[in-house]
């Protein structure tokens, strides 16, 4: 074989190897993506566009830099947050949140986080009560979440009962949910038990009586209107009368 047609073969071959090569180096799929850091709750509420009230809470109560520094040192086991719409918050009575004080403002952030990463399927194994971000002097302030036929899932405090809305991010180790009403806890608004009367005050005597006197109306009173002595004056002076008769016949 001459020179000439040798090369030319190593033309045919170079030119067939890159006719495999390149359909297939553009065909793979591509590797993985680098690691965006942890989530920014606030972020992911901001993109949402319609959680300014409860964005403005969290911030308040500087919740949101505690949830994001939970995420930032350490996933563990994740979270989920409930995040109200701003008309959930606008169908409240007016002065919900005012009459709150700067604690009961932080509980009630902390009731919309669950210290676990829920997905929607998760929610249908989740086990109640389910325990929240706050507590009190009874323990933890717990939800119940149930799932229904159609996968929809529901959330209740006792005192609201609202469904789970669209997902704003559902990856580990964040979970954000819209929902159409705020998660009053029943520790926070329910009704509280009214408070026990104080006791009676002491009667003390008039100056002068006798602590010792008998009451009003004690058995050895004499009855209403009656004279205590009265029965045995009447007595002696009838006596006298016959005494005084019976002189005069003799």
């Amino acid at each position: 074989m001459s020179s000439s047609s040798s090369m030319a073969a190593r033309r045919l071959l170079a030119a067939a190897f890159l006719a495999l090569a390149v359909p297939a180096v553009l065909c793979q799929a591509p590797g993985p993506a680098a690691p965006k850091g942890p989530p920014n709750v606030t972020a992911i509420l901001e993109k949402g566009g319609q959680y300014a009230t409860f964005i403005r809470l969290m911030k308040a109560t500087q919740q949101d830099t505690q949830l994001n520094s939970q995420l930032n040192n350490s996933f563990g086991s994740g979270y989920t947050v409930f995040a109200p719409t701003d008309n959930a918050f606008n169908s409240l009575k007016p002065g919900t949140l005012n009459k709150l004080s700067q604690q009961e403002q932080v509980s009630l952030v902390q009731y919309h986080i669950l210290p676990q990463f829920y997905s929607l399927d998760s929610f249908e194994t989740a086990s109640n009560p389910v325990r929240t971000q706050a507590s009190g002097s009874d323990g933890p302030y717990t939800l119940n979440i149930t799932a229904d036929s159609n996968s929809q899932v529901n959330v209740s405090t006792g005192l609201v009962a609202t469904r789970v809305g669209t997902a704003l991010r559902d990856t580990q180790p964040l979970a954000v949910y819209s929902v159409d009403k705020v998660l009053l806890p029943n520790d926070l608004f329910g009704v509280k038990p009214p408070s026990s009367a104080p006791p009676a005050p002491t009667k003390k005597p008039a100056k002068g009586a006798s602590v010792a006197e008998a009451p009003t109306g004690s058995a050895d009173s004499a009855p209403s209107g009656a004279a205590p002595g009265g029965a045995g004056v009447a007595g002696w002076s009838l006596a006298a009368l016959v005494l005084a008769a019976a002189g005069s016949l003799l």
